[in-house]
């Protein structure tokens, strides 16, 4: 999956149940996948972050849930 323009993909983070997780604080939390070549954004694959609810497209390859979103629709990077 290579994301086109300024678009990034995310993969959502399964969320334990056993412990309060950034996922759980942070319903929009996702890891950065890959970073299309138009974004001028500072973030890097692998960073942790928070995104606008209601944006981004869906999609779910091999068991594993990604959003395809807009690099402005990415609110925070998470330390």
């Amino acid at each position: 999956l290579k994301p086109l323009h300024d678009n990034v993909i995310l993969k959502k983070e399964k969320v334990e149940k056993e412990t309060t997780t950034q996922a759980e604080l942070f319903p929009s939390y996702a890891t950065v996948v890959a970073i299309g070549p138009d974004s001028k954004t500072d973030i890097h694959v692998n960073d942790k972050v928070v995104y606008k609810e209601y944006s981004g497209t869906k999609v779910n390859l091999e068991e594993e849930e990604y959003i395809i979103i807009e690099d402005e629709d990415i609110l925070a990077v998470l330390d």
